[in-house]
């Protein structure tokens, strides 16, 4: 672990100028020890998407392991633990729910509303992580949690989202668990880890954010980056925002939902396929339906396509398998994951026909 500046804010605004303050002065100092002539990655790879980023500090429970392993470098951290305002759970008037950056996945997990309105949300927290992990974790650090690849966080493989334009060794090296089918690149295809972030994929969502410039919503299914050819830009928060609060869609009427994660052992491990489905029905017609998906793509994954293709169907078996079948047509799979296009199309089927039985 290096040496880094800490300080603690007591409220937003306060957090916010300081983590800025940060982070003029880290570019400064990447800037004054730049060697224009030997560049050591793209030209847009900036501060704002390398291991040498000022962070913020919350729960922790990602942060300080990247920074026992070297992996993360920030030179300041700013501790957000004492900011009021953003540890609160609200239903709003128009039946949203407003959830603070601050409250723990516990707290969320077990809240009585989020129990009784959104259950695929309280399912798929439950479904992450251990107790000890879920007391402390928090929903804006979950929605900015790093990815597992053992490549990334080994330190000295090649790894374009910790050292851009080093190159990807999960291609062509072992890629089984922790690597994607979907919406990866010749340049990255590690998996997004989130179970909290493909149930909120399927409910919808939107994430309020705060920087020196003011405040700004960003929808949930446009905030996860797919990597392209700069995997190491992986949200749409600029350098120098918070995420204050996440603002859930309200449920919809007479829906029903739940979260599937399929994994290799029952408890403590990412998923290597899941599923958070929605859906309403009339009579045996599909009405609405909304399915999201986990350990199988770059991103918290929304399958647009295999909803189209169920919406106004019976919900049989025979449409449901063929609605996951659709789900997978863009699948990439590498040398050792090509398993995870059958088990991803399994965690749609299972899941629905529990939801529709």
């Amino acid at each position: 672990m290096r040496n880094f500046t800490y300080s603690r804010a007591d409220s937003v605004v306060q957090a916010v100028a300081t983590h800025a303050r940060a982070v003029l002065q880290a570019e400064g100092t990447s800037q004054a020890v730049a060697q224009p002539a030997a560049p050591t990655g793209p030209q847009d790879a900036s501060l704002e998407a390398t291991r040498r980023h000022p962070a913020f500090l919350a729960g922790g429970t990602t942060l300080l392991d990247l920074l026992k392993i070297d992996v993360m470098q920030p030179p300041a951290l700013v501790d957000i633990n004492r900011v009021g305002g953003l540890d609160g759970i609200e239903k709003l008037a128009d039946g949203h729910m407003r959830i603070g950056a601050l409250v723990s996945n516990t707290t969320l997990a077990h809240h009585p509303e989020v129990l009784a309105r959104y259950p695929v949300l309280s399912q798929a927290l439950l479904a992450g992580a251990s107790t000890q992990l879920r007391n402390k974790a928090t929903t804006a650090g979950n929605i900015m949690q790093r990815v597992r690849c053992n490549y990334f966080r080994d330190g000295v493989s090649p790894c374009n989202k910790r050292e851009p334009g080093s190159g990807c060794a999960a291609i062509g090296g072992h890629n089984r668990t922790v690597h994607a089918v979907l919406g990866g690149s010749d340049a990255c295809i590690a998996s997004h880890p989130s179970d909290m972030c493909v149930a909120m994929a399927a409910i919808g969502a939107t994430i309020q954010v705060q920087g020196p410039k003011g405040k700004r919503d960003i929808d949930f299914l446009d905030f996860h980056l797919l990597p392209g050819q700069t995997p190491w830009k992986e949200h749409a928060l600029a350098a120098d925002e918070l995420i204050t609060h996440v603002t859930l869609a309200a449920p919809l009427a007479g829906s029903k939902s739940a979260y599937l994660k399929l994994r290799d052992r029952a408890s403590y491990q990412f998923a290597l396929a899941s599923s958070a489905i929605i859906v309403v029905r009339e009579g045996q017609v599909i009405r609405e339906i909304r399915i999201a998906l986990g350990g199988v793509g770059t991103k918290p994954w929304r399958a647009t396509e295999a909803e189209a293709a169920l919406l106004g169907q019976p919900a049989t078996q025979a449409n449901i398998e063929r609605a996951a079948e659709i789900a997978f047509r863009a699948a990439v799979p590498q040398k050792h994951n090509a398993y995870k296009i059958p088990l991803g199309q399994q965690a749609i089927v299972r899941n629905l026909l529990t939801l529709v039985a």
